[in-house]
């Protein structure tokens, strides 16, 4: 079954009654172009979310539901790079994990009113390997959506720190131009063929170094990468990318693999982009 045709939670995982509203910095992100360390899920979420993934790897890599699905042998024997979007047609776990209003609740403050679910993506950076994410922004690759008006939340199932590979960002790198879309997994100095004097004396990134169950949230403009996982620890995440109501198609053809043209000019809607919120 094609659990996107479900625009409501079908299990009670997310459904915790300790569950308080959540607050963001709006200012502080306005700043800085992301937030880190924000605790969301409990330590029950994370353990079933870290199934869910298992289940996906063990059970799910040929669903002709996922939109991408990237898993590649590691440099250590037994171990795999995973990278999927569309997880959440797939998995009640994951399926569920974009309806859970403390995440809605930051998102509505950063983004300045209701929000639709743009899509997902999970990542497994396994023990003592893990290639590099190279230094990005992710709207380089959304440009087939307008107008800018995006935020990605990233979820970590395990402690994240530098040594196994956590994600990095650029603080105020979201007021840069829109730099050109590079290979994701090889170079980490690409980037810097694009900077200016002054964006190369900024480029200071600062670690999100995180606990399992928080999570960050960043502009789609925030230059971010993170490093190969040199620990003894896998790195485990999801992603959840988010965007205002109303953004629109910007192509004629496929917005993601498998989900129906919106022709240019269209508002995002329906099955594959649910409507989170009604903010007011």
């Amino acid at each position: 079954m094609d659990l996107s045709l479900s625009h409501e939670p079908l299990t009670d995982l997310f459904a915790d009654p300790r569950s308080k509203s959540k607050t963001a910095d709006v200012d502080d992100f306005e700043r800085s172009g992301f937030l880190t360390g924000l605790p969301i899920l409990s330590g029950t979420q994370v353990n079933a979310l870290r199934e869910a993934l298992d289940d996906l790897i063990e059970n799910h890599a040929e669903d002709p539901l996922f939109y991408e699905y990237k898993s590649n042998e590691s440099k250590v024997e037994g171990n795999r790079l995973l990278h999927a979007l569309g997880a959440w047609r797939i998995s009640p776990s994951l399926h569920d994990l974009i309806f859970y209003r403390p995440i809605i609740e930051i998102a509505e403050q950063l983004l300045g009113g209701s929000i639709r679910f743009w899509h997902d993506q999970v990542f497994l950076k396994p023990a003592g390997d893990g290639a590099v994410v190279a230094w990005h922004q992710d709207y380089s690759y959304w440009t087939r959506t307008v107008p800018l008006a995006h935020l990605t939340c990233w979820i970590g199932l395990d402690d994240s720190d530098e040594e196994n590979g956590c994600v990095q960002y650029v603080p105020g790198s979201h007021r840069w131009h829109l730099l050109p879309r590079g290979d994701l997994a090889n170079d980490m100095t690409a980037v810097f063929q694009h900077l200016n004097a002054e964006q190369k004396d900024a480029f200071h990134p600062t670690p999100a170094v995180m606990k399992a169950g928080e999570a960050s949230f960043h502009h789609p403009m925030t230059v971010h990468g993170s490093y190969e996982n040199r620990s003894d620890r896998p790195r485990r995440g999801i992603v959840l990318n988010f965007m205002r109501d109303g953004v629109r198609s910007n192509t004629n053809e496929p917005l993601l693999a498998g989900v129906p043209v919106i022709p240019m000019g269209q508002k995002l809607e329906g099955q594959f982009f649910p409507l989170l919120s009604a903010a007011e």
